[in-house]
């Protein structure tokens, strides 16, 4: 298991509770980062930390590279929000929060789309594969695969 994934899963929940504080406030329809900013402020109402930008070190094939990443915002070192206003969420936005989550190693991620009437209609909850699972749980998972053939 992760061992922030207790943590993150807990402090989901307040995070969807903040980002539906923002949704009654603004309504649908304005820019994500009108959004995001929104957000921030309610985590700080809440006493939660996050930051905006992290650097992290990349690795490719024996290649390390330290960069600095602009994500939406990353709190408690454990959650990872993707604030969107779409017309609808598409599996690239899923897809580029969950490559996020694995590079800075974050078991939670919450893709949030505020141009829902319902902000709650446009939250996806994504975990990051093996996350939520105990070692003994995974190494079960290994062995299953090992054994299937084509």
């Amino acid at each position: 298991m992760h061992p922030l994934y207790n943590k993150a899963n807990r402090l989901s929940e307040e995070i969807i509770g903040a980002a539906i504080e923002v949704h009654r406030d603004k309504g649908p329809g304005l820019i994500e980062s009108i959004y995001e900013w929104c957000l921030t402020k309610e985590l700080d109402l809440r006493k939660y930390s996050y930051v905006n930008q992290k650097s992290v070190e990349v690795s490719y094939k024996g290649f390390l590279k330290q960069e600095d990443l602009r994500l939406d915002i990353l709190v408690e070192d454990c959650i990872l929000i993707e604030a969107k206003s779409v017309a609808k969420i598409l599996p690239i936005h899923k897809a580029q929060l969950l490559s996020y989550m694995k590079l800075l190693d974050v078991p939670i991620g919450l893709l949030i789309n505020f141009n829902e009437m319902r902000v709650i209609d446009g939250i996806h909850r994504l975990i990051l594969p093996s996350a939520n699972k105990k070692l003994q749980d995974i190494n079960t998972d290994d062995s299953e695969m090992n054994l299937k053939s084509d």
